[in-house]
C-alpha cells in the first residue's frame, strides 16, 4: 500500500472499532485506492466476513491486489485463520492493530502477510468457523492424506440452529460419499455427529483414524485426536465412506 491508501485503511479500521474493519486495495485505472467493505460476521469483534457484494463491486471496478482487516485490541500479528485465509485468497494481506487509548481508538501497528504455502496443522489448530472448523479439518485431512479435494461450501456460524439447514447431508452425495455401517468402519471414514443442533441434523464431522480414535475440531476448541466412544458415539448419526478412487490401496 502507498501512504495514501494506508491512511484510508487505518481511518476505516478506527471508524469500525471495536468491530473488525475490513476492505480491499484495488487498482482502478492505474491508481491504487482503498475500498472499504462491510463485515458481515456474526461476531464482528472477533473475526470478519467480507460482504460478497462489496467484493464483487471492487472486482468490477478494478484489480483487487490486497485484503485488509483490523485486529481490535490485539496485535497485528496474523492468526492461524489469517494465514490460512491469506493462502486461499492468493493475495497479500494487511493487518491493522487498533486499541482504545484514553477513550479514543488509535492504530498502533500495520503488518503485511504474503501467501507462502502455509498449511495449518491437523492437530492443535485454533477454531474459526468457516475457515478452521470441523469441515475444514476434514477437507485438509483428505487432501493431505489421500489427495482428495472436497468443495469448500459456504456455511454461516450457527446454521444448525436456523430451523432449515442440513448442510452435511445436502452435500454428502455430491462429494461422492456413501453410507456404511458402523460395524464396517475403516480408517478414513467420515463420522457425522449431532451436537446440540436445534435443527436435529448432523453438525459436527470427524475422521475415523482406526484403533478407536478420531480426528475432529469442536467449536471453540483446538483440533484434536480423541477416543471415539461414550458421548461421541452417542452423538453419531452417520458413517460415510469417501469415493473409492480416493482411498489408498492399503486402506481399502
Amino acid at each position: 500500500m502507498n501512504s495514501e491508501t494506508q491512511a484510508a485503511a487505518v481511518a476505516h479500521a478506527i471508524a469500525e472499532y471495536p468491530r473488525e474493519g475490513c476492505g480491499l486495495v484495488v487498482v482502478v485505472k492505474g491508481r491504487e485506492r482503498y475500498w472499504p467493505c462491510r463485515n458481515t460476521a456474526a461476531t464482528p469483534s472477533e473475526h470478519f466476513v467480507l460482504a460478497p457484494e462489496d467484493y464483487a463491486a471492487a472486482d468490477d471496478a478494478g484489480e483487487i491486489v490486497m485484503v485488509v482487516h483490523s485486529h481490535p485490541d490485539a496485535p497485528a500479528r496474523p492468526s492461524e485463520a489469517d494465514r490460512v485465509s491469506c493462502e486461499a485468497s492468493e493475495l497479500p494481506w494487511a493487518i491493522i492493530s487498533v486499541e482504545n487509548a484514553d477513550g479514543a481508538p488509535r492504530a498502533v501497528e500495520v503488518q503485511t502477510l504474503e501467501p507462502c504455502g502455509h498449511q495449518a496443522p491437523l492437530v492443535g489448530r485454533a477454531f474459526a468457523h468457516g475457515v478452521l472448523d470441523c469441515y475444514a479439518l476434514v477437507r485438509d485431512w483428505y487432501r493431505q492424506e489421500w489427495g482428495l479435494a472436497l468443495p469448500d461450501f459456504a456455511r454461516r456460524d450457527g446454521w444448525w440452529d436456523d430451523g432449515r439447514s442440513n448442510l452435511y447431508m445436502d452435500h454428502l452425495v455430491e462429494c461422492g460419499f456413501r453410507e456404511v455401517r458402523l460395524a464396517d468402519i475403516q480408517r478414513g471414514d467420515l463420522l457425522l455427529m449431532q451436537v446440540r443442533s436445534k435443527n436435529l441434523v448432523p453438525n459436527h464431522a470427524g475422521i475415523w483414524l482406526g484403533d478407536g480414535n478420531m480426528l475432529h475440531h469442536m467449536h471453540g476448541r483446538l483440533s484434536s485426536r480423541d477416543v471415539f466412544g461414550g458421548y461421541w458415539q452417542e452423538c453419531l448419526r452417520l458413517v460415510a465412506r469417501p469415493p473409492a478412487r480416493a482411498i489408498p490401496r492399503d486402506a481399502a
